[in-house]
Formats: structure tokens, sequence, C-alpha cells
């Protein structure tokens, strides 16, 4: 039994996972999906020099000395809008109204805006401010040139990145279809939410913290279901469920207990096992198999197992679907209390950074940590990580810290 990474490579070779075909879909439904191919810029942004502010377009050099008290005056030849072009070129003495993003008009080479300006009823416009070249002007790519690189294949494609892909007249982008995901919990002791439940009972919460993890990693969800501890009703809903997903979610039922009858029954089904148990807490019982063309992966029942066995099984599967994986952020905390484990663990344990005054490296405030709690998982930055060979950590000892925010994703093959 170890913690080997689950990488998409290592899921890849085991046949655990098959990357879908790409697929252009509308950039709307891209939303929170990953780029399968890399994209660069079929325009320059901007397209053409244009205006940054409401003002006058004229010659730069004849503005030259220009003050309130004696202004530089110019005929007035021209008014320009965004999305209109210049009806002609200037010509020395004239000047063009121009509005923000409107084209600059040939032989103008900056902009006075127009709290600086006076319009006169003589057709002329008075300017009280001396301008450089190029003053107020956007010139053609000085965003983006057409050509550029804008992003990699496993981009994850967020608010900004669909603006940018709309700037380039985009429709669509490929990206590969969402993973299926079903989410199967079991155990005897469960009760519905709403429904009444006496004190040995335990409503089921991992059906939707399972379902909201999948769907942040990216899956669709399309069915949930719930079974006793029976080898028939646990085997009628793993065949019901198999065929409509790529990937079936089991919770509970995981571990070496009598009624812990889930990896039995996938077994006497024909699924192959890639992964069963590995040394890490909570998780420990974590499994991942393939039966027939669905990927199965085993969570332990209690809520707080079950998060972190799929932050790091689960997740990465789902990721390695959509060919990307992911790159957390990771820094070097002091840890603000004491631990003791098992030697030969990886403890994952949800932590939040503090600051102190004088500064160094930030603090890692652990969480109260057990298998069968969810609070600790509120608003935690990360996981404290205790790594296997030593058996206690002291207050103040250096560990790494595993952050949750702005993590990269990069493309993998497949």
């Amino acid at each position: 039994m170890s913690l080997t990474p689950l990488t998409p490579a290592r899921l890849a070779a085991l046949g655990a996972v098959t990357p879908a075909r790409p697929e252009p879909v509308a950039l709307l439904h891209a939303h929170g999906r990953f780029l399968a191919a890399a994209v660069s810029a079929s325009r320059s942004l901007p397209g053409c020099d244009n205006s940054a502010m409401d003002g006058w377009a004229v010659r730069a050099e004849e503005t030259r000395g220009a003050t309130r008290d004696r202004p530089a005056r110019l005929r007035i030849v021209d008014s320009v809008y965004a999305g209109a072009l210049p009806s002609r070129a200037l010509q020395p003495g004239e000047a063009a109204r121009v509005f923000t993003g409107a084209p600059i008009p040939p032989g103008a080479d900056a902009v006075v805006r127009q709290e600086a300006a006076r319009a006169d009823e003589d057709g002329h416009v008075s300017l009280f401010i001396t301008v450089p070249q190029g003053n107020d002007i956007r010139r053609m790519g000085e965003e983006v040139l057409a050509g550029t690189a804008l992003f990699s294949a496993g981009q994850r494609v967020d608010a900004a990145v669909l603006g940018v892909l709309a700037s380039m007249g985009a429709d669509t982008a490929r990206v590969r279809p969402l993973p299926r995901v079903a989410v199967l919990a079991t155990g005897d002791e469960l009760v519905s939410p709403g429904a009444p439940a006496l004190p040995h009972q335990v409503y089921e919460s991992n059906l939707l913290l399972i379902a909201a993890l999948a769907r942040e990693a990216g899956a669709e969800v399309v069915a949930t279901a719930r079974t006793r501890d029976d080898d028939a009703e646990l085997r009628a809903a793993i065949t019901k469920l198999t065929p409509r997903v790529d990937v079936l979610i089991t919770t509970g039922g995981a571990s070496v207990g009598a009624k812990d009858r889930v990896k039995q029954v996938l077994g006497e089904l024909g699924a192959r096992f890639f992964v069963d148990g590995v040394a890490l807490k909570p998780g420990k019982p974590v499994a991942v198999a393939r039966l027939g063309d669905t990927a199965m992966v085993v969570l332990p029942g209690n809520p707080g197992a079950a998060t972190v066995a799929f932050d790091q099984f689960g997740r990465p599967l789902l990721l390695a679907l959509q060919g990307v994986r992911e790159e957390r952020r990771r820094l070097r905390a002091r840890l603000s209390e004491g631990r003791h484990k098992q030697a030969g663990l990886t403890y994952l344990i949800t932590t939040t950074l503090e600051h102190r005054e004088g500064g160094g490296l930030p603090w890692a405030r652990l969480r109260p940590q057990g298998a069968g709690q969810l609070l600790q998982n509120v608003g935690a930055e990360g996981f404290a990580v205790l790594p296997p060979g030593r058996a206690d950590f002291a207050e103040g000892d250096e560990v790494e810290v595993e952050l949750f925010d702005r993590p990269r994703y990069v493309a993998v093959d497949g």
C-alpha cells in the first residue's frame, strides 16, 4: 500500500482514462471547460489606430504653444464615431471630432481631449493645450497582434478568456466533452435529508457533497442513487448506472468490515482495480477501478475522508478525462500546533494560513481533523502535508501546504 500521485499519465497507462475527442461548442457552453487546442489571435487588438478619448483628432505640431489665452484654432471638417470610418484625411489647419473607439483619420497623429477644447460657432475648434504625437491614441495591435499565441491547450475557459475569444470573432471553442458522472451512496444507517432520523442514524450528505465536488472538477452529474449494504441492491444499482456514465463514484462500504461490500461486488462484476487502498489519512480505503467502459472511484463513507479521497483521486481522474492535470501552488509554513500521526502514512490536514508579526514563514493553523467531520473543510485554504517517515510533529515545524486557490492546468496527451 502506497500513496502514488494519480497523474493523468498513470491513469492513461493503467487504462483507467481515455479522454474523449475534442469537440467545438458554443462559447457560452465552453465556460468552465478546458481548451483542447492552442489559440492564436486571428486579428489585432485594436484592429486600427483609434481614439482613447472623446475629443479632437489633430496634427500634434499644430497645438504647439496653445493655451487658454492663446488657443490654437483649427477648422472642423469631420465627425467620426466608433464603428464608422473617417470621410477623408485631415489637411493642415483641420481637425475632426472623434469619440472613444473611433478610427483616427489619416493625417492626424494626436487627440486633444474634449475638456481641453471648445467648439466655436464659426465651424472652428479652439484647443487650449499642447499635445505630443500619439497623445490619447490606441495603436493598432497595442494589446495583441494578429498571429500572437493567446492561450495554450489546457487553459480553463473563465469569463476573461471568453471575452478574449469573442473579441477575436470566435463563436465556438474546441474543448473535450464533460465527463458524465453518477454518485452512489451506500449504508444501512443513511437517512434522506428532510426525513426523521433517530440518534443512531446518519443524514445522507455525501450524495450532495460528492456531486458538488464532481461539478467543481468539470463533470456533468447525470444521476445519484442510494442503496443499503446489500449485495443484490449494490449489484443492481451498479449494473444500472455504469452504462450511463463515464465515471461512477461510490461512497461508503469501501473498507474491510463485514458490511463493506462495494469492492467485493465490483470484483464479482469483473471490475479491474488499479488502486486499492493508499497510505493516506483520511481516505485510506479509496480505490480506483474500471468496469467495462466506466471508470470507478470507490470512496470511504465518512464525509471528511470522502472529501480528501475524492480530491486526491476522483478529481485528478475527472480532470484527466478533460485532457488536463492540475498543478497546485505549494508553500512552506510552520505548524501552529504539534500533531502525532502514524509514521507510515501521509496526512492531509485542512488548514488556514496566519501571518504573524515579525514576518517570516506563515503559520499553518490546523483544523480539528476526523474522517467524519465536514466543518473542517469550510473556509480551508489548503492541506498541510505531513509526510510519511515521522510520527511526531512539533509546534513551529516546517511543512508544505498545498493551496486550493489559483491552480494551474496543463494539457496532457490523450
